[in-house]
């Protein structure tokens, strides 16, 4: 089972694969910080440190400007994950964020998808924050 969020974000397609894949922007919409650029085959380390966490990604796929794709969880077991950049037209950009691997028949199924989908859409409008408007709204749900 996957699952499939989207946003137009008003800013050309290479600003927005800049600001996943450099450690220096990143902390400006998603986690706090990223340990380097995201290339294919490296595995990331990505803190929280408002909710001092981390955790480790392992990226699968880097087309520049067009798509990343990256596991989540220990050794890159998780869940798989793809980020398609859509070009709406020059200056605008389709972020879609798919991400796969979801249990049906986990009893916690629901849930899981719902919580998966309400940080996929935070994290989108942190991101439509920050390139847009340059507003900082990453920690600003903190549990």
């Amino acid at each position: 089972m996957n699952n499939l969020t989207k946003m137009k974000i008003l800013k050309p397609a290479n600003e927005i694969f800049e600001a996943f894949v450099d450690p220096a922007k990143i902390g400006g919409f998603w986690f706090s910080s990223s340990s380097e650029r995201w290339e294919q085959g490296k595995t990331i380390t990505l803190k929280y440190e408002e909710y001092e966490a981390q955790g480790d990604i392992k990226i699968a796929e880097i087309v520049e400007n067009k798509k990343i794709a990256f596991r989540w969880g220990s050794n890159g077991e998780g869940n798989a994950v793809t980020i398609t950049l859509i070009d709406a037209d020059q200056a605008n950009t389709i972020v879609e964020v798919n991400e796969e691997g979801f249990n049906e028949n986990d009893d916690q199924f629901i849930s899981r998808l719902l919580d998966n989908k309400e940080g996929w859409v935070y994290m989108l409008t942190c991101l439509k924050g920050y390139l847009e408007y340059g507003s900082d709204l990453r920690a600003a749900l903190i549990k």
